[in-house]
């Protein structure tokens, strides 16, 4: 047994069940496919859910994988321990209805004790209770000695999960010896100490369970896995604990580096150097795969998990931002078996700089207003608005503000919290519900017993086809006529079926006697494309011979688009980085809408640079080529794919010349030349790290310069110049015309300020030795106001609260001179208070603050409690 490194081992294992006829596997992308039972792939089979069902066929009957996971239940516990982690990788092997347990028991003891030269006096197996058969396989064809075969009940050595394939499990222990145990007469292999640690674990799933204690024999037993690589890697590499695994251990090594601290002398320092080390380890890997930052599902993951890391940073006194910079050594380290790191690697350090440098910009703040919220406690625990407030305001995610009150043996109003944040939600919700995905989920289900339907939509516009299927009125009917809404399932068809961004189609159905409007085309996951539309005249029944014919004039508008779309997304890679990914698409007849990975505004050089490329692309009159091949041959050929989207054994690849190549089920035009015209009529940001550009192409150019040149002709009108060439120099005219008048309104506001002021002084309070004015007006200027309390700080004994009332809103303000501040009035809590009489809130410096509130009915009542609050400050 010899020590081995943590690259080293993945590649022996996989290499392993290759030569036992395994089909190696990529590592699947963390954001699952088709299963919303999961936030991020937990485990190594959590991928392959489909083919242990029988969902799906897999490629192989035996596969193996080494699969990255992300596990996040513990994250605050992350780091306090060297035990939890975030991110690991899952060594299996799985058969489904091929090999069973001789094998899968015989080839884990060969890969332990022949490839890895474990000795096995080392090696303990457990196995369920109950599973003789097992017990006979290790000891008479494994050859492992009897005593050292453990069994465990149900809990520890049954895999089951609900309803469905289930099975019992056999465990391979490694004993680390004496020196590593809790030195009690019984300790043994299921024992809490350090000594016995199971390293890979053998799932029989031989049984279907109906959840009710009930077990039926499975027809096809199944083989699933599971060895932590980087736990086989403590156990080569004789370590106490993932950190201290090779690779592992050099981001340690980094930190402590960039960070001043030495990993081992100070037990805080130590927290913060692993919260670190795991933290970038998972945040590097969950970019890679597409996650970007959002206050949503796997992106507050990634978020928590940036936020988290940067503060640790900031603990162990590293100045500025470094995760991007960290992330360089994970890449390093793991492009060998993860290849797409090294393709990402520009992409990945910028989504990270960015978010860095965002939370950078607001935690300061976060941290100081926190502060005052700890100050100002009462009790122990700090309110679920409060820590909203941190959320909402300054991007602090719970789980953050919590670790930093638990630090102080503060509690946390979670409840209060999570109402506010489902409050929040449901605003959100209701404010998109003029989208109709809703009432559409679902409704696909019901057309998937039909067969496949043919689509000849890429070389024809109409053709022949037969009704195999009618919906209308909530059910299947034989027929439809004049007037009835319903769904036609045709054999065959020209219409294309939204998908991959592309709408559906919308045309016509004809037959002898009558005919049918197509408003919609959709189709299933399967293939079933549907006809949505009304019967415009006659009667249609099932087996009736009619010929589809797909809007053309519409359709070629759409194929423009969607060829354009493609062009546009390499000349973004081309001009901007090829960090650029499609991040969705919406392509119809009247402009397509395209999102990409990007951190910034384009400028207008680059939105040029990127027309000016595509448009000589479109006037070099470039063929468009449709190339039906295996996956494999569009990889070779360099085609490029929609990340994270789950593709056949065959697919479609659209090549234009040497420009553009990628996979793509949707129609195009045969030539670049068709397309026209590109523009881009608008660029701007959707999410973090997301933009958007919208673009016309062919006729959509000639509409949108008409419609530009009409709002000109409008202004010229309007300004009355003859020409609209001349309305630059009539426009910056009126902004010097109206730049004057804004001086001479400022200073008119200046004489009626020191009026105002002079009329406050006669009415001023005597509150304990220093003076009081307050007043409300109406539709006063924040900046006029501020203008007043500004001279009420001169005065060194006044206090100056005034009011604002303006568009249903009222605008609070107070000033303090140095002598009021040195008897205690701060004018910042003076405003806070005030303001949230009227439902409002805000503050400032102890000289000077402004606040809003949302009630103005409540403005003099707030007003009123002025000299009470002064009073409460004032120290004699």
């Amino acid at each position: 047994m010899k020590w081995t490194g943590l690259n080293d081992l993945r590649e022996m294992f996989l290499s392993f069940f290759e030569s036992k006829g395994h089909l190696r596997l990529p590592s699947f992308s963390l954001i699952p496919q088709n299963d919303k039972s999961l936030l991020l792939i937990n485990s190594g089979m959590a991928p392959m859910k489909k083919y242990f069902t029988g969902e799906e066929t897999p490629p192989r009957k035996r596969v193996t994988t080494c699969q990255k996971c992300i596990r996040t239940p513990d994250i605050e516990r992350v780091g306090k321990t060297a035990r939890h982690g975030t991110f690991f990788e899952m060594l299996g092997n799985f058969s489904f209805g091929d090999y069973f347990k001789k094998e899968a028991c015989s080839w884990a003891w060969e890969f332990f004790t022949k490839v890895l030269e474990i000795p096995t006096d080392r090696l303990w197996v457990s196995i369920y209770q109950d599973d003789d058969e097992a017990f006979e396989i290790w000891t008479r064809v494994v050859g492992v000695e009897p005593e050292r075969i453990v069994r465990f009940g149900k809990e520890d050595n049954f895999w089951e999960h609900g309803s469905g394939p289930c099975g019992p499990c056999s465990e391979i222990y490694f004993d680390r010896g004496e020196s590593r145990g809790c030195g009690k007469p019984d300790c043994a292999v299921g024992c809490d100490c350090d000594r016995f640690v199971e390293v890979w674990n053998l799932v029989f799933t031989q049984f279907d369970s109906d959840g009710k204690g009930n077990y039926t024999p499975l027809a096809n037993p199944n083989i699933d896995t599971g060895m932590g690589l980087e736990r086989l890697a403590c156990v080569m590499q004789d370590v106490d604990n993932l950190f201290m695994v090779d690779t592992v251990r050099r981001i340690i090594d980094e930190v402590s580096k960039i960070s001043g601290k030495a990993y081992g002398q100070d037990s805080q320092s130590d927290v913060s150097i692993r919260v670190i080390t795991d933290h970038i380890r998972s945040t590097t890997f969950m970019v890679c795969d597409g996650v970007l930052p959002s206050n949503e599902g796997r992106g507050y993951v990634l978020r928590r998990l940036l936020r988290r890391a940067a503060r640790h940073g900031r603990l162990l006194g590293i100045k500025g931002t470094f995760l991007s910079d960290l992330c360089d050594l994970v890449i390093d380290d793991y492009k060998c078996a993860y290849p797409e790191l090294e393709v990402r690697r520009e992409f990945i350090k910028k989504v990270l700089r960015v978010e860095e440098e965002s939370f950078a910009r607001t935690i300061d703040q976060g941290l100081v207003l926190l502060n005052e919220m700890i100050e100002a406690l009462e009790g122990n625990v700090l309110s679920g608005q409060d820590a909203f407030k941190l959320y909402d305001t300054f991007g602090f995610p719970i789980d953050l503000t919590r670790e930093i009150l638990a630090e102080k043996g503060i509690g946390v109003d979670e409840e209060g919290f999570t109402a506010l944040m489902k409050e929040q939600r449901e605003r959100a919700r209701n404010a998109r519900k003029a989208s109709d995905g809703e009432a559409w989920a679902g409704q696909a289900d019901i057309f998937e017993d039909f067969p496949a339907t043919e689509f000849l939509g890429y070389e024809k516009m109409a053709a022949k086809a037969r009704v195999i299927g009618i919906f209308a009125g909530g059910e299947f009917v034989d027929s439809a006529g004049e007037g009835d809404k319903a769904t036609l399932i045709l054999d065959a068809t020209t219409f294309y079926g939204e998908s991959g961004g592309q709408v559906g189609d919308i045309g016509v159905i004809e037959w002898k006697t009558g005919d049918f409007a197509v408003g919609n085309t959709r189709k299933t996951a399967k293939g079933v494309f549907m006809h949505e539309g009304t019967v415009k005249a006659g009667v249609l029944q099932v087996g009736d011979e009619v010929e589809a014919k797909v809007d053309t004039v519409r359709r070629y508008a759409i194929m423009r688009n969607h060829t354009a779309a493609h062009l546009l997304q390499a000349a973004l890679r081309n001009r901007i980085g090829k960090h650029v990914e499609q991040a969705g698409q919406l392509v119809n007849e009247k402009f397509v809408r395209f999102d990409f990975t990007h951190f910034s505004a384009l400028t207008e050089e680059e939105i040029r640079d990127i027309e000016k490329e595509i448009n000589d692309v479109i006037l070099s009159a470039i063929d468009v080529a449709r190339i039906n091949t295996s996956l494999d041959e569009a990889r070779k050929m360099g085609a490029m794919a929609l990340f994270g989207e789950k593709y056949g054994e065959t697919v479609c690849v659209i090549k234009v010349g040497d420009y553009s190549m990628e996979l793509c089920g949707g129609t195009h035009i045969d030539n670049t030349g068709k397309i026209g015209l590109f523009k881009v009529i608008s660029e701007g940001s959707v999410a973090s790290g997301v933009r958007r550009i919208e673009a016309v192409t062919g006729q959509g150019v000639l509409d949108y310069l008409n419609g530009c040149l009409e709002i000109l002709e409008n202004c010229a009108a309007e300004l009355k110049v003859n020409n609209i060439s001349d309305i630059p120099i009539k426009v910056k005219q009126q902004c010097a015309d109206i730049k004057q008048l804004e001086k001479e309104i400022d200073s008119l506001n200046d004489k009626l300020a020191v009026g105002e002021f002079n009329k406050l002084l006669d009415s001023a309070k005597e509150v304990k030795g220093v003076k009081l004015i307050s007043a409300k007006f109406s539709n006063m200027s924040s900046d006029t106001l501020r203008k007043l309390c500004d001279m009420g700080k001169t005065r060194e004994d006044l206090v100056t609260v005034l009011a604002s009332v303006s568009e249903g809103k009222v605008t609070f303000c107070a000033s303090c001179g140095t002598v009021a501040v040195t008897r205690g009035a701060h004018a910042g809590n003076i405003v806070r208070q005030i303001a949230s009489i009227a439902g409002g809130s805000g503050g400032g410096r102890p000289d000077s603050a402004m606040a809003g509130g949302k009630d103005p009915s409540l403005a003099d009542k707030a007003l009123s409690q002025a000299e009470n609050i002064i009073e409460n400050m004032l120290s004699y």
